[in-house]
């Protein structure tokens, strides 16, 4: 399918409007080439590596300590909820005697 008929002012304008939608182009990829390698530099001073397999697992030890953390929080709550109860529970018997 052949495109109609331009005149060299509609295809020098039609260049025009492509060269400015290129340099447009250029400048978007050279803002996101310069925030990915910002992101990479803050990610090797934060974590030491900019290697996404390695953040990974490294968000998967963070993760696993956390849970850890978490669960022995949990259960240390759990322990003096009980040990209060059962205080709690020697003061309304002696209150009862």
């Amino acid at each position: 399918m052949e495109s109609p008929t331009q005149t060299i002012e509609q295809l020098q304008k039609r260049h025009a409007d492509l060269n400015k939608r290129k340099i447009q182009a250029e400048t978007q990829r050279d803002s996101a080439k310069k925030q990915l390698d910002d992101l990479k530099a803050d990610a090797v001073r934060k974590y030491g590596t900019d290697d996404v397999a390695k953040l990974k697992e490294q968000l998967n030890g963070i993760t696993i300590a956390n849970e850890q953390k978490r669960a022995q929080y949990q259960a240390q709550l759990d322990s003096i909820d009980v040990k209060l109860k059962e205080v709690e529970r020697m003061f309304t018997e002696g209150d009862g005697t």
